[in-house]
């Protein structure tokens, strides 16, 4: 059962999708031109459509449109520059050198622009060793310009039959991430997990979550069909997202010391009861993100009333439950979010479902700026991405000296290689290279198999196809199995040219792993980056985003309520703090034991801002939920010491001449005062007291991590989007 929805969740998702596209696109022109006996042409079209294909990503029609043909553009003139000095190996060492630097500055612009670069690149090695005469390198660039306006057009036409299936898929992927964020909470009510390795878990996917909502927003925010022409399919999409950022939003506001919680109630069956029924919650999510994938109207998977009720009667039969109370409404929060998503279905006409205006939306994507002066402000040293091309350029040319060495007639495969391991983090870069190593060996093995034993054409076409799309479907989504594909597929292809032995394997692999060599080493000697020396500057952003929401919160306490739409745009802020500072450790846990600094006390500064925004959450929940609309003095002044103590915590972390700004404490009295102590007054007391204390607790670490290392490092002019 479970695998049947893990292969139905994978066909009808955006990367299945986008590996159909790509293959379509590929092997379209050479099936065509083969059979009129023209099979070098097509392999030539065929390698514009896989370069333009790179800067592909899901996003807004027109920023696909700009990046391909910025690519077709770039590609056209690198291929015609490489063509024409291939002869002279020193002028090729002098353009890899300064095109790899060029072009790898690229990242400053974000993914899509890093996209471009990588394309480039590969078809300028790929061009490095063919013969041209002047009239056959016109006629090969016109090949590569007709495959990619090819690709283009395919892509678009897509997109505009089908335009609100990108976003579908995108908003399902997040659906889906949110679902599994829910299944590893449910696991802390397990008694049989332990905690703080669930706690490790729950910090990555959390990453995933806010990383999938920023391209949901990417995709949503930035589409003028969305926007501008309000449809009712428009509407549905918007509407969906917005319920699903409350639903995790109310999903963090459970946060409880959940040691204490099985410690209390282990022995009775309620846990277990909250578990299944989170869980339940969690497969809800996923089957919604699989529908809504597959387009189809979105259809229950569970009734949750007969549970709800069940662990209602088991609550009642607890002493002591009023934790155990406020975790069920919250769950009923969460389930009441999802019946909500349902109901739209039920709606013939969204039209006077409120939706924000193209302004507002707006607001909510991140802008990147394309402008030259950002690529001269970082041509220095204290520049990550400007270290990154340095390094690129130096070793590809130290790769194609050592190309040169070799006997192989496809020695182009050591700079491809460098060429994706290469990335400007050290942890990145061997991460991909360890994928890189067991994708090509095993990919390898089984495209030798293939070769050795199948000598049907056909068949082997039917293999050539399925490793396609394996390849492209993956490259996304798992980099080590898009390799295991990408391998076979690459030596299956070569036998139909002409290179059907054994010996093209055992040359791929071999040249796989001097790249892979070349890259690690060079990641760790040549201009490396270090995580250590920007996590400051990431824990003050973080501790900076937490303050703003919960100075938000204090606006709402003191009765002037909240506006809908700021307080939206910092929850935003927030996610994407959380998941860059949580990307920031992974990376920082990859590196050399020698390279990694204050390991425990970031690890816990991380779980701490967790806990608080947690907390934050609940409150905004008890606020936003119309329980109370009293609130007792004693509040405000407990949130502006909270404040107070954030507020020193940003102050104590030096970070070089960053300057963040960081609102003053003006939080005013309430409207509505009073002095006795209600239910709701006294939630909110309790819930403002697990505040100070983490903030507090943020202090500390802070301060220790401040003393711990006297010496401020410089910063980064310029952090990739």
């Amino acid at each position: 059962m479970q695998q049947t929805k893990e292969i139905r969740k994978f066909l009808f998702s955006q990367y299945f999708s986008d590996g159909l596209r790509i293959t379509f696109g590929v092997i379209l022109p050479p099936l065509i031109l083969a059979q009129m006996g023209h099979l070098e042409t097509g392999i030539a079209i065929s390698l514009g459509a896989i370069t333009t294909s790179v800067p592909d990503n899901p996003g807004p029609v027109a920023h696909k449109r700009n990046a391909m043909l910025v690519c077709i553009l770039f590609m056209l003139f690198t291929a015609f520059l490489t063509g024409s000095i291939n002869q002279y190996p020193v002028l090729i060492a002098v353009e890899l050198f300064l095109l790899c630097f060029f072009f790898s500055m690229f990242n400053i612009y974000g993914n899509r622009a890093s996209a471009i670069s990588t394309a480039v690149l590969i078809i300028m090695i790929l061009t490095i060793d063919q013969k041209f005469s002047f009239t056959t390198l016109l006629a090969y660039t016109g090949y590569l310009a007709a495959g990619g306006l090819w690709y283009m057009t395919l892509s678009l036409a897509v997109s505009q039959l089908r335009p609100y299936r990108i976003a579908q898929h995108t908003l399902g992927e997040c659906v889906i991430a949110i679902g599994e964020y829910l299944k590893l909470k449910a696991n802390f009510y397990n008694i049989e997990i332990d905690p703080d390795e669930n706690y490790e878990k729950l910090i990555a996917q959390q990453i995933i979550v806010h990383e999938q909502q920023d391209n949901v927003r990417e995709v949503l925010f930035k589409n003028k069909m969305i926007v501008r022409y309000q449809t009712n399919t428009a509407r549905l999409l918007v509407l969906i997202f917005s319920d699903l950022n409350d639903v995790f939003e109310q999903s963090m506001a459970t946060h409880y010391d959940y040691r204490a919680v099985r410690s209390t109630y282990g022995a009775n069956k309620v846990l277990a009861e909250f578990n299944t029924i989170i869980q339940n919650i969690g497969n809800e999510l996923e089957n919604m993100g699989v529908d809504i994938n597959a387009n189809e109207r979105l259809k229950p998977l569970y009734d949750f009333q007969p549970q709800l009720t069940q662990l209602k009667a088991s609550i009642d039969q607890t002493e002591n439950n009023l934790v155990l109370k406020k975790i069920l409404v919250n769950i009923r929060n969460i389930i009441s979010r999802i019946q909500t998503i349902y109901s739209y279905f039920k709606e013939k006409k969204l039209g006077d479902m409120n939706m924000s205006s193209e302004k507002d939306l707006g607001r909510f994507v991140t802008h990147q700026n394309l402008d030259l002066k950002l690529f001269y402000e970082n041509l220095t040293f204290k520049s990550s991405i400007f270290r990154h091309s340095i390094r690129v350029a130096i070793v590809c040319v130290i790769g194609y000296l050592i190309s040169k060495l070799t006997t192989g007639a496809h020695s182009y495969w050591i700079l491809l290689t460098i060429l994706v391991i290469l990335k400007p983090a050290y942890s990145l870069s061997k991460q991909r290279n360890y994928q890189r190593l067991i994708g090509t060996f095993v990919g390898g093995i089984a495209g030798a198999l293939i070769i050795y034993f199948i000598k049907d054409e056909t068949v082997r076409f039917a293999f050539l196809l399925i490793f396609m799309i394996g390849a492209y479907s993956f490259q996304r989504l798992n980099y080590v199995v898009s390799v295991l594909f990408m391998t076979p597929f690459i030596l299956i292809m070569f036998s139909f040219i002409g290179f059907g032995d054994l010996n093209i394997v055992r040359e791929r692999i071999i040249d796989t792993f001097i790249g892979s060599s070349i890259a690690l080493i060079a990641s760790y000697f040549i201009f490396p980056s270090w995580e250590y020396p920007m996590l400051k500057g990431y824990m003050r952003r973080l501790l900076l985003a937490n303050y703003n929401y919960l100075h938000d919160v204090a606006e709402g306490l003191t009765g002037r309520g909240f506006n809908i739409t700021e307080y939206k745009l910092i929850r935003k802020e927030l996610y994407l703090s959380s998941a860059a500072m949580g990307s920031a450790l992974q990376r920082m846990l990859s590196e050399p034991k020698n390279k990694q600094r204050n390991v425990r006390e970031v690890n816990k500064f991380i779980v701490l801002n967790h806990m608080l925004s947690s907390y934050i959450a609940t409150l905004v929940a008890t606020l936003r939920g119309g329980e109370t609309k009293q609130v007792n003095p004693v509040h405000i002044k407990s949130i502006r010491k909270a404040l107070y103590q954030l507020y020193e915590a940003i102050h104590v972390l030096k970070y070089d001449e960053e300057k963040l700004e960081v609102p003053e404490i003006r939080v005013s009295e309430p409207f509505l005062k009073v002095i006795e102590d209600t239910i709701d007054s006294k939630l909110i007391t309790e819930q403002l007291g697990f505040v100070n204390n983490v903030a507090g607790d943020l202090l500390k670490i802070c301060s220790e991590m401040e003393r711990s290392t006297p010496e401020s490092p410089k910063r980064e002019t310029i952090q990739p989007a």
